[in-house]
């Protein structure tokens, strides 16, 4: 076998990229667009074009890729956004509460141009252009759906910022949004008793949107506006990053979440307060989970805070690691950021309770949280430390976790890497070592990889058989 027989007539002097997205882990309501009875799918797997009514030959591309509690979205190059999984609150935007175990379009999106997507626990928020704009109209406009968003519609919303402002960035927590405009301001909304707001006090009851007006970057000075480049929801937590590269956080900090020494309102800090403790180092990426929050420097370290009972925070299960236990209770954490990775990560992501990475080697990462299979290879209820995920073949370009599952967008640049996502598409027990022979003669490290975990997952007898179709139609 080699490459040329693998590409046949597709080869071609200018192919064009190819992405595909690889889904995991908990799988109860659909949400991993596989319809496999096992709720562990502890394989990444290419979802096929098909799935998403492209030709099965055809060059997909994706853009963006996120994962609510029990929910995925995905953005197709061409604007189009698809979402499934669990639906009970209209989180996929289809008008109806029913569960679903496929990609579907959302329709009522056809008229925009979809650039980006977050997916809270319950809801989902997408940043879109439209279609047909004759310069009226800014040009990123936010759209909301779901639990405490009004509607199982997508529905425009300006919230606190005037009509003609550019949306940049939405994150979706638990029962909170927070919408960063181009020119750096901050406005959020929903629940508030954590003061996961920004506004300097707690609220009962479901709080409309408003801009955050002040940032204590020293708590004997007044709290000042500062602009943001960034920004980030955990489930009752917020973090973003200053243009200067500072990271400020507020909300719910029991379990060390937001990296202060000690907090100013009990368990909770009401307004945004910067990180003292990343003095001096250049934040570019920031990523909350449940209870924990990771921050990536610009020359690839990767900082962790907050709870590490599960292993999310990748410090191993000793309690020696942590900086202190809370009213001598074995729950094990950091209040301050922790050096976990010295360099080379380039991307970072948080789930509820696991956390996934990229490198610059294009190696994949998890640790935390794993009874479905989310955060590693093994089949471990917890993974401590950092764990490869050798399934996924292509240059990594998002990745993405949710409360049980996990989601990598990968891209195919050159004809070499076509050829990877071609032949990983096709691997079975029987041509695993022939594929495996082509990788290794080319120089295709994760296709290798992928060959050696197959085959040992196969004649082990592992759950859910890669080479079935297990995919809904």
């Amino acid at each position: 076998m080699e490459i040329d027989e693998i590409l046949g007539e597709s080869k071609s002097a200018s192919l064009p990229t190819k992405s595909v997205i690889y889904v995991w882990g908990y799988n109860q309501s659909g949400q991993t667009g596989r319809r496999c009875k096992e709720w562990n799918l502890r394989i990444p797997r290419q979802l096929p074009p098909d799935l998403f009514g492209c030709a099965s030959g055809g060059n997909s591309r994706w853009l963006d890729i996120a994962c609510g509690r029990e929910h995925t979205a995905a953005v197709a190059s061409d604007g189009s956004l698809f979402t499934w999984g669990a639906n009970e609150y209209g989180q996929l935007g289809d008008g109806t509460e029913k569960d679903r175990k496929y990609p579907k379009k959302v329709k009522s999106l056809q008229s925009e141009f979809v650039i980006c997507v977050s997916c809270g626990a319950n809801c989902t928020a997408a940043i879109a252009e439209p279609r047909e704009n004759d310069g009226s109209m800014p040009t990123r406009r936010l759209w909301i759906w779901g639990q405490n968003q009004g509607s199982n519609y997508p529905r425009l919303f300006w919230g606190d910022f005037s009509p003609n402002t550019g949306v940049r960035q939405v994150s979706c927590g638990a029962v909170h949004v927070v919408a960063l405009s181009e020119d750096g301001l901050l406005q959020a909304w929903g629940y508030n008793e954590y003061g996961q707001l920004g506004r300097g006090i707690t609220c009962e009851g479901l709080q409309g949107a408003r801009v955050i007006k002040g940032y204590a970057r020293f708590l004997d000075e007044a709290p000042e506006l500062v602009k943001i480049v960034q920004v980030s929801c955990g489930e009752y937590h917020t973090a973003a990053i200053s243009e200067e590269g500072e990271v400020y956080t507020w909300g719910l900090g029991s379990m060390g979440q937001l990296g202060h020494c000690s907090l100013q309102s009990g368990d909770k800090e009401l307004l945004p307060r910067r990180v003292v403790a990343l003095d001096g180092i250049a934040i570019k990426d920031i990523a909350c989970g449940g209870v924990h929050t990771c921050a990536l420097t610009e020359k690839g370290a990767l900082y962790a805070w907050g709870g590490g009972q599960v292993g999310q925070l990748g410090l191993g299960p000793q309690t020696g690691f942590f900086s202190c236990t809370p009213n001598g209770s074995e729950a094990m954490l950091r209040n301050i950021p922790v050096l976990v990775i010295p360099k080379g990560v380039q991307l970072v992501c948080c789930g509820h309770s696991h956390t996934l990475i990229s490198t610059k080697e294009g190696r994949i990462y998890g640790w935390g949280y794993n009874s479905y299979g989310q955060a590693a290879n093994e089949k471990s209820t917890y993974a401590w430390s950092p764990s490869p995920v050798d399934w996924c073949v292509g240059e990594v370009r998002k990745l993405a976790a949710g409360g049980g599952h996990s989601a990598v967008l990968t891209d195919a640049c050159s004809l070499k890497e076509l050829c990877e996502l071609t032949l990983s598409n096709i691997v079975t027990l029987a041509n695993a070592s022939e594929i495996h022979d082509v990788a290794s003669r080319t120089g295709s490290d994760a296709l290798a990889r992928l060959c050696e975990r197959l085959r040992e997952h196969l004649v082990s007898g592992g759950d859910c058989n890669y080479n079935k179709v297990d995919f809904a139609v």
